[in-house]
């Protein structure tokens, strides 16, 4: 009895750093904000005032909340197939070993390590209508580029480009993995019966990866949901509030206009939203991810 006593102060004695940690840091500030989320707390005039529900029911009967939400849903519609597209492509590229292909691998990785501040000030400049260098390509084939950061259609689709190229390293490289995890016989057996690289393609490598490309698909309908710095840096919500998202809305309210417990409602909602999504992946995954190797 003494030594398991014993044993059991050993193991809290060296769980007590973590277990310190999660409390301070993640369990009390996340109590605190479902608590400031059923309050009218502006920070400045004093201590929160119990609203209940009523701050959630301002979100979800405001026109505000319907438009920002469609906003990031256009972003995701737009970003999360062409990450994949462009994750896949970049892991065909790099699953060779031609000479010099680690300098390439280092190379894409690259946007992945730069600030979201510099590389969003980079292709604020890039899509600029006037002197930015997108839009004088497209003028020699006798196009004339849209205003883009400065247009409500194309505003959106801007800040999905700039995300693409920050985040197709990430992406390409866990796919990279996937296709590195593929057992070389099945393409040899497929050789044997005459397949082409378009059958062995969709026949081997896609089924193969499905579960890569699954965990691509969630973390980037995650991360988009959380849009941000590229939005504020780039945009700055505008124009007309075409690329205003749920986390600017949560800035916006928390530290320009001080609605703390407007913005901590705002924050559980996005919570419920990512929760429920991610849930409906999860069920949905049986239908197209395949485990079997």
């Amino acid at each position: 009895m003494k030594k398991k006593r014993k044993k059991f102060l050993i193991i809290f004695l060296f769980l007590l750093p973590s277990m310190f940690g999660f409390v301070f840091f993640q369990l009390v500030p996340i109590t605190t904000s479902l608590y400031l989320s059923l309050t009218d707390w502006d920070v400045i005039s004093g201590d929160p005032d119990y609203v209940g529900f009523e701050n959630y029911a301002s979100i979800f009967g405001g026109e505000e909340f319907w438009r920002v939400l469609k906003n990031t849903l256009y972003y995701i519609v737009l970003y999360i197939p062409l990450i994949i597209l462009v994750s896949v492509g970049v892991a065909s590229l790099l699953n060779h070993n031609y000479k010099g292909m680690s300098f390439f691998k280092a190379f894409f990785y690259i946007p992945v390590l730069t600030s979201w501040v510099a590389g969003a000030l980079v292709w604020k400049w890039l899509l600029s209508p006037q002197f930015g260098p997108i839009n004088q390509i497209i003028s020699f084939f006798g196009i004339n580029g849209p205003a883009w950061l400065y247009d409500s259609t194309w505003a959106i689709p801007g800040i999905v480009f700039a995300s693409i190229w920050k985040d197709a390293g990430f992406f390409g490289l866990i796919c990279l993995a996937g296709l590195k995890g593929i057992n070389p016989v099945y393409y040899e057996a497929a050789e044997i019966d005459g397949a082409t690289k378009f059958k062995k393609f969709m026949k081997i490598t896609l089924p193969l990866i499905s579960p890569t490309l699954f965990f691509i698909m969630i973390m980037s309908i995650i991360n988009s949901f959380q849009l941000f710095p590229q939005v504020m840096i780039m945009t700055e919500g505008g124009p007309h509030g075409s690329t205003q998202v749920i986390v600017e809305r949560i800035y916006n309210y928390a530290f320009s206009y001080y609605k703390m417990g407007y913005a901590a409602a705002y924050s559980w909602v996005l919570f419920i939203f990512i929760f429920v999504v991610t849930i409906i992946q999860f069920a949905l995954q049986k239908r197209w991810v395949t485990y079997d190797t």
